[in-house]
């Protein structure tokens, strides 16, 4: 479980031979998992400083980068974001506290709440998002060294 209550499971280890793992594999996974907590502190820290909390700041990311839609359901948001129900309605209460998002009625099913970014939402997220597409620019030689070391080892 995750510290929301949320079981999170590796689901691709069942059923599969497991491959011998290797010092270099070591040594790969662990510079990888390193630039991730990198990545995730900055965006931690980019969140907070725009003056919301990071799961305030992913639950807009996941609302506005939704596929084929610009809405999420509060179960869509939770199932993104890893956590309960109930913790995804507070998380949406705060956030529509702040005027960053507005609930609407499903039109096709009036049981269903949409989760809309508003106007003043899409500005936070936008300078938020271009300083993320930034930090990533400058990650990505490290990130895809690391994933082709991956990939050399599976076709080994």
């Amino acid at each position: 479980m995750n510290e929301s209550g949320s079981e999170v499971r590796p689901s691709r280890m069942r059923g599969r031979k497991r491959a011998s793992v290797t010092k270099a594999n070591y040594e790969a996974l662990a510079e990888f998992r390193h630039a991730l907590r990198k990545f995730l502190a900055f965006s931690e820290a980019a969140a907070l400083q725009a003056g919301l909390t990071p799961q305030q700041h992913q639950a807009l990311l996941s609302i506005k980068g939704a596929l084929g839609t610009d809405w999420l359901s509060i179960s869509q948001i939770a199932e993104r974001l890893l956590v309960r129900h109930h913790t995804a309605v507070e998380l949406v209460d705060r956030l529509e506290g702040l005027g960053l998002v507005v609930r609407k009625a499903d039109p096709d099913d009036r049981r269903r709440i949409q989760v809309h970014v508003t106007k003043e939402g899409e500005e936070t997220l936008r300078a938020l998002s271009a300083n993320h597409i930034e930090e990533l620019r400058s990650i990505r030689p490290t990130l895809r060294k690391l994933l082709k070391q991956f990939e050399r080892e599976q076709s080994a």
